[in-house]
């Protein structure tokens, strides 16, 4: 008995052999339990979530997700911080523990705040009755500013806790950061472009966009620039600063379309016949699936051909839509003139002047002449 005493109280490096055994022990069970418990709340958590207000759902999976994302560096870290507990250890080795403790847990808590920021956007997109393209596109932006946030606050919650004057710190880092913006004006000037159009939301993935004489479907919305892809297949990258300073043309937040085209009848037409072709154009129309008829007038008198003037709404944005209704109600009044024994207008090549082709623009916006 007195020998497992006398080795129990061995002095080794500074520390009796049992504290050292006790450090040893407590460092393998901390690390055995930590890991076992993150995987345990990983596994079921979906089953942790029970009855209640959804707030209280909201709250318990984010600390789940929270427990999920914790590195096993800092679990090793904790665990060999309580075991030392058991130690006296020499003050620089003690200063050393503390130094890596204190920038892992801030460096954890860092990882945890930008998984909750996450959260938050996924809990957000689901809640939207549809893609959110807006805020997938806004996303990257979100994220960058928000990691710039949090892990400069992080950064300096550590250095203060390492007991580092932050407020000369603070100084330097303005007087710095005027000296930064004023070098690189541009590139700050798109960063703020980038953030207002997280915020504003002028247009998201997916959208066409005309932009002066570019025109293209938005393909990422980045912290300095935005890619179209045109029409023609090339990619198109203006500076986020140059977006918001002209006039952009949203082709994707059409909810109708409308569409105007006209007739170039003959002048020798009957004046009777003349006076039928609008209730003749507004029936072909209102029996063409998805569209609103609105007018059909003679409006001028050509040169050559006396003028009919139609206008209808497609209820849907589609472009494909548009052409197959304009499509048939083209034919469908090649039908009934003929049979009216009403005569296009003969200086048309084509004999029909039914519609002028879309420009690349309105091709890809689905709008036609518009008025």
């Amino acid at each position: 008995m007195t020998g497992w005493r006398e080795v129990w109280h061995f002095d080794f490096l500074g520390n009796e052999l049992g504290a050292w055994t006790l450090a040893f022990v407590t460092l393998l069970v901390t690390f055995t339990a930590l890991p076992l418990a993150k995987r345990f709340i990983s596994v079921r958590r979906r089953r942790l979530i029970g009855p209640g207000p959804p707030r209280v759902h909201l709250a318990i999976d984010l600390t789940a997700l929270l427990v999920e994302r914790t590195k096993a560096v800092f679990l090793w870290a904790v665990a060999v911080w309580v075991g030392s507990r058991y130690l006296s250890l020499a003050p620089r080795l003690e200063r050393w523990l503390t130094i890596a403790l204190v920038l892992l847990f801030w460096m954890q808590a860092a990882l945890w705040a930008m998984a909750a920021v996450r959260y938050a956007i996924d809990v957000r997109r689901q809640r939207s009755s549809g893609p959110d393209t807006l805020l997938q596109s806004s996303m990257a932006v979100i994220l960058f500013l928000a990691g710039l946030v949090i892990w400069g606050v992080s950064a300096l919650l550590a250095l203060g806790n390492l007991g580092v004057k932050i407020e000369p710190l603070l100084a330097g880092l303005g007087i710095g950061g005027i000296a930064l913006a004023l070098a690189v004006q541009t590139v700050l000037a798109d960063l703020l472009a980038s953030l207002s159009i997280a915020l504003d939301k002028p247009f998201g993935l997916g959208d066409f966009l005309a932009v002066d004489a570019w025109q293209g479907t938005v393909e990422h919305i980045g912290v300095k620039s935005t890619r179209l892809r045109s029409l023609s297949g090339e990619q198109i990258i203006i500076s986020n600063g140059d977006l918001l300073r002209t006039r952009v043309r949203n082709f994707g937040r059409m909810s109708e379309r409308r569409a105007v085209f006209q007739l170039g009848v003959d002048y020798d037409t009957p004046v009777a016949a003349l006076a039928a072709i609008p209730h003749a154009v507004r029936e072909i129309i209102e029996a063409t699936p998805d569209t609103r008829f609105e007018r059909c007038h003679l409006l001028s008198c050509g040169e050559r051909a006396l003028q009919f003037e139609v206008v209808f709404v497609l209820t849907k944005p589609d472009f494909n839509l548009y052409a197959d209704a304009q499509q048939r109600i083209n034919l469908r009044i090649l039908e009934r003139f003929r049979a009216m024994e009403v005569n296009f207008a003969a200086a048309v090549p084509t004999g029909v002047r039914l519609y002028s082709p879309p420009s690349p623009a309105q091709d890809a916006g689905g709008q036609q002449r518009l008025l």
